[in-house]
């Protein structure tokens, strides 16, 4: 019996042994795992993707970096693994990895890449207001699969800041070095804001389906018991039904209704208020455990924010 004990206790600690991430610290750190010359400055560089040569270690692994990095990727043979997933990308696609996220890499030929990478410790933004401003940019949030691709246009416009960025900091560090920096990485960031509004709006029937499948998801979530059970429902649960991120998913909404995915979600809870008030003898209290609320006061809020009366006075209309 305790020789079984034993033997059930070791499979046990085989199943849950965990493989932490490669994780890479440093932009000096990252230099020298893809072979390339040492960065000019410790804190931002730009990295010519056909100068890599190493990074044969990493591939099969997941990683974590210690910076943010942009990427222009071109004539690419890689593939992005996002759960089970693979992802294959070959011209004019951009990724964007923030600090701690967690990637893996596979490539059978490393020889053919091109393109761009520009990285960016987070102690070279500190004392600028582009720190503040770096958790707007949500596609730092996307999963790769949400990679951005880019026209031929703005894949010129891309490579032309990033070169401009690449000689910028290769000249000697004077008074204006930062700011002039920063500005170069401000303006691609916000041009691709732009770009990603733009494959949004080219890709409107892909959005016009998540949308449906999204507001689908909902209407069964909110007709169930789910919302007794596990409360009200969470961006990231439809997110996770429909494979994208959560960020990726309400920036898309917004860019198809103007209204991101949390504010469809109290609009349809609201909704289904409604119509509990209107064709129910349920309690105020009961119809707010009934759509998810722990507490019938948020849920007063919630409801006069939106109707601009309670949920009692929206009642009492229809006596």
């Amino acid at each position: 019996m305790g020789r079984r004990t034993e033997t059930h206790d070791r499979n046990s600690t085989k199943m849950k042994k965990f493989t932490p991430p490669v994780h890479i610290a440093t932009i000096s750190e990252m230099h020298r795992l893809m072979s390339v010359a040492k960065p000019f400055h410790p804190l931002v560089s730009v990295v010519r993707m056909a100068d890599v040569t190493g990074c044969a270690d990493l591939i099969g692994k997941s990683i974590t970096y210690g910076f943010f990095s942009m990427a222009l990727k071109k004539n690419f043979d890689l593939r992005l693994r996002y759960g089970r997933q693979y992802y294959d990308f070959d011209e004019g696609v951009m990724t964007f990895v923030s600090p701690l996220q967690v990637i893996g890499v596979e490539s059978e030929n490393l020889q053919k890449m091109d393109g761009f990478m520009l990285l960016v410790h987070p102690d070279f933004l500190k004392g600028n207001a582009l720190h503040a401003k770096m958790p707007d940019f949500g596609f730092f949030s996307y999963d790769v699969n949400e990679a951005l691709h880019v026209s031929d246009s703005e894949e010129k416009m891309v490579i032309g800041l990033m070169e401009s960025l690449e000689r910028e900091i290769a000249n000697p560090i004077d008074a204006f070095s930062q700011d002039v920096i920063l500005s170069h990485i401000e303006l691609l960031l916000n041009y691709s804001n732009r770009f990603y509004n733009r494959q949004f709006l080219t890709r409107k029937t892909h959005g016009i389906d998540v949308l449906s499948g999204f507001e689908r998801l909902l209407k069964a979530y909110l007709s169930s018991d789910m919302p007794q059970e596990s409360g009200l429902p969470s961006v990231h649960h439809f997110a996770e039904k429909l494979h994208l991120s959560s960020n990726y998913l309400s920036d898309l909404l917004r860019s198809l209704t103007g209204r991101n995915a949390r504010q469809h979600i109290q609009d349809a809870v609201v909704e289904k208020a409604k119509e509990l008030l209107a064709t129910t003898n349920l309690s105020v209290s009961e119809i707010a455990f009934k759509v998810g609320f722990e507490h019938s006061q948020s849920f007063n809020k919630l409801f006069k924010s939106k109707v601009e009366v309670t949920p009692l006075e929206y009642r009492m209309s229809f006596g």
